[in-house]
């Protein structure tokens, strides 16, 4: 059966599947981590990073793109209800990402100063997940009980998307991200 999808939507279907396969592989058969759930919103994160716009979604109010956690977290405190649920979701997601798959190049944006130089992203990914866990919303893709869940084993979590990382990179022609 032929695929008349454009080419980007297979690409990123493509994507989707390989970051669901090696993500069930590093957490389920590795970790011993049996809950898909978790499992799901750690790939579709992956997925969803694949493109650097993603990561760097978050605005002001002014339209300013926020690429540093401190504006992030200032940009959340200012924010009410699912706006700020949405946000501390993105900082979790946030911190989750580049601590876990990419943690050299969070610790070389630590030591280059900036405003998220004194910033633990560990313990903010903890806390925003927490943060975002106890707003309650009408209709959200990530239940307050899986948010509570990433706050919880925020560390396994990198560990894991450490082990990710190495299985793409041991595949030939794995994504490449960011």
């Amino acid at each position: 059966m032929r695929d008349d999808r454009p080419e980007a939507e297979q690409q990123a279907s493509a994507a989707r599947r390989f970051f669901a396969g090696v993500t069930e592989q590093a957490f389920m058969v590795e970790l011993g981590v049996a809950d898909p759930p978790l499992i799901d919103y750690i790939a579709a994160l992956l997925s969803r990073f694949l493109a650097s716009d993603d990561i760097y979604s978050v605005r002001s109010v002014r339209g300013e793109r926020l690429t540093q956690v401190a504006d992030m977290l200032a940009e959340a405190e200012a924010r009410r209800g699912p706006a700020k649920r949405q946000l501390h979701r993105h900082i979790g997601d946030f911190t989750l990402f580049w601590t876990g798959v990419f943690p050299d190049i969070a610790a070389r944006n630590k030591h280059l100063g900036g405003k998220d130089a004194l910033l633990n992203y560990r313990e903010l990914g903890k806390r925003s997940y927490a943060a975002a866990s106890r707003i309650q919303v009408d209709r959200e893709t990530a239940p307050s009980e899986l948010l509570e869940r990433l706050s919880q084993e925020f560390e396994l979590c990198v560990y894991g998307l450490g082990e990710v990382r190495k299985a793409w990179e041991e595949r030939e022609g794995g994504p490449l991200l960011v």
